[in-house]
């Protein structure tokens, strides 16, 4: 009926909330939501076609699944679809799980997105940025620019890429295959990072000012050394800014007189010298120079991606990816134009099937506007 483009796909997920009482092997489960997470929600995965944005295959599950243990599925039923090989897949970074990529590189399709800074990526990426910054320096970074709404170039990305070669286990095979890293860094990105940076060491900064206030009803003392920079240490790594504030404090002694045992005083009478101690934060200073070496380092993710520089650039993949935007027009048209939240019914089977009911909404919804659009 449409000769629709079937060679790049994308994978996401969202979750619906909704008053229902749940309960064992119920689809309303407890789970992470962006919404209200004091409700009991359903989680929906969708495998959809670009450049439509398209749904082609969905799957109705319990909200507490997570989304990694969702993708496979979805792709092996977008595969039997398609009855083709070489599409690539885009999806975010929990689609990066290397067990997702092993099975897509067995289907001969191909992948695209970030990966999380988790495990050995997290390891890896401070060397990444590294060796990002020094290519930075020589003007060997490759530039990823597009144009705005004044048709202007503006820069929106930054990068190198390196190989690095891959293996594993799929069923009884043996794959073997050349994995491209993406070191990006985001101008926008790195903007965002840099504010939320200073809005943590100003925090932190008042935050620890206020652990010493002064002496009066019902404020608390630190009196033990260990037990202050306990305290400052906490705050310095709660906010992600340790080494970031230089703090300065003094000792304070005061000593106070007091005659040993009951009754009044006499000048004959022993005396006892007892002290009062306490820690008094003096200063705390922002480390410009470390936040600002710091600041340099923001901005950056790691993509993946087993297509050839020849056949996907640094650029075209930066490109593709920042379209990733598509999959979420579906969930907003779900919520926003059809409305799926609440649910007006109560059985399972109804509530699967009024969901799947409206990702067919959806496809027609699409489908106007591509023909409208040709």
């Amino acid at each position: 009926m449409y000769d629709l483009p079937t060679d790049l796909a994308r994978c996401d997920a969202t979750t619906v909330s909704g008053y229902h009482e749940g309960g064992e092997g119920s689809l309303f489960q407890f789970g992470h939501s962006k919404e209200d997470p004091h409700l009991r929600q359903i989680k929906l995965m969708v495998g959809s076609l670009d450049p439509l944005g398209m749904p082609l295959v969905s799957a109705v599950v319990s909200g507490e699944r997570a989304d990694d243990g969702l993708y496979i599925p979805v792709i092996d039923r977008m595969h039997q679809i398609l009855k083709k090989s070489g599409v690539l897949f885009c999806g975010d970074c929990k689609m990066s799980a290397f067990a997702i990529r092993l099975h897509l590189k067995g289907l001969e399709n191909h992948y695209l997105s970030p990966l999380p800074r988790t495990g050995k990526t997290a390891e890896a990426m401070d060397a990444w940025i590294e060796e990002g910054l020094a290519q930075e320096t020589r003007g060997e970074l490759q530039e990823v620019t597009r144009k705005n709404e004044q048709q202007e170039e503006v820069l929106i990305a930054r990068g190198y890429a390196f190989e690095r070669e891959q293996s594993g286990l799929e069923g009884a095979s043996e794959i073997e295959w050349t994995e491209r890293v993406l070191i990006i860094q985001s101008p926008t990105y790195a903007e965002q990072q840099k504010k939320g940076l200073d809005r943590r060491v100003e925090n932190a900064r008042q935050k620890i000012e206020a652990l010493t206030p002064p002496r009066g009803r019902g404020q608390r003392q630190i009196t033990e050394e260990a037990v202050l920079k306990g305290e400052i240490d906490h705050l310095l790594k709660a906010h992600n800014v340790d080494g970031l504030l230089e703090v300065t404090y003094e000792k304070e002694v005061e000593n106070q007189v007091k005659y040993i045992g009951r009754g009044r005083g006499a000048k004959n009478r022993s005396k006892q010298v007892i002290q009062k101690i306490r820690y008094q934060i003096t200063q705390v200073t922002p480390r410009e120079e470390k936040i600002e070496a710091k600041k340099k380092t923001l901005g950056w993710k790691a993509y993946v991606t087993d297509v050839s520089q020849e056949r996907l650039s640094l650029k075209e993949a930066m490109l593709c990816y920042r379209k990733e935007y598509r999959v979420e027009r579906i969930f907003n048209r779900l919520k926003s134009q059809l409305n799926i939240a609440p649910f007006f019914v109560k059985r399972e089977d109804q509530v699967a099937g009024l969901t799947h009911l409206l990702t067919l909404g959806i496809r027609v919804l699409t489908l106007i506007e591509f023909v409208v659009r040709r």
